[in-house]
This record gives structure tokens, C-alpha cells and sequence, in this order.
């Protein structure tokens, strides 16, 4: 896998739906903490970003012998579809979950037209002659 394959993967996530109009996007960010990351949604378009700083605290020295865990920062877009909102956002054990939910308005949503029968009284919808 080359440096291009790896920045497309990173972080790897999931996208499951949870209902008929609820959905999850569960996101690994192992040692990434809540001020660490930030989600926001403008415009069908949901962003979260990771920024870790590498900084040791005062006094801590660290050596590695080796670093496997990935804490570079990252940038991932995701793109919504129409009335779907960020319903909320939360981490747990290394996992950012991101719930979603699809409101359609009722006067987008299908409504059923009932079919009057032959002989059937049909009601009218009054109006003002022009």
C-alpha cells in the first residue's frame, strides 16, 4: 500500500444503518481525545478532523522502540444525503460514534389518494370564483 492508499484508509470507519431513517458512522481514533476532534456539518457535507499534538508533558521523557499506533491528524469528509442530520456525536473506547437521522418534512413525504367508486359522493374543494 502506498502513502496515498494509507491517507484514503486512515482513520478506518464503518457506516451502518440503525433503523429505517437512523444510520452510524463508527470511526477508530485509538489515541485521539474529545478536544482532539471535531465533527461539523454544513451543507450535506459532514467533516470530522483529528489533530493530536505529539508534545510530551513537562518533566516526561518518552522512547519509543517501536510506534504502531497512527496519531497523525486527519481530515475526513462525508457527504449527506438530503434532510439527513448529525444527530449526535460521541467517543467510547477508541471509537467515535456519529449518529444520524433522516427527517423528511411531511409535505415531502408520499401520502396515500383515495380513489372514489362510481356513484360514490366525491367531496369537493371549495374555492373563491375568479
Amino acid at each position: 500500500m502506498n502513502q496515498a492508499d494509507a491517507a484514503t484508509t486512515y482513520p478506518p470507519y464503518n457506516i451502518e444503518r440503525t433503523g429505517d431513517n437512523a444510520y452510524r458512522i463508527s470511526m477508530a481514533v485509538a489515541g485521539f481525545a474529545e478536544g482532539d476532534l471535531s465533527v461539523e456539518s454544513r451543507e450535506n457535507t459532514l467533516t470530522i478532523k483529528g489533530e493530536r499534538s505529539d508534545k510530551t508533558e513537562e518533566g516526561e521523557s518518552r522512547e519509543f522502540l517501536f510506534k504502531g499506533i497512527a496519531a497523525r491528524s486527519f481530515e475526513r469528509r462525508f457527504q449527506l444525503a438530503e434532510y439527513v442530520e448529525v444527530a449526535s456525536a460521541n467517543l467510547e473506547n477508541g471509537l467515535l460514534h456519529i449518529d444520524l437521522v433522516r427527517e423528511i418534512p411531511e409535505a415531502m413525504k408520499p401520502r396515500k389518494i383515495e380513489i372514489a367508486a362510481p356513484g360514490k359522493k366525491v367531496t369537493q374543494i371549495e374555492g373563491k370564483a375568479a
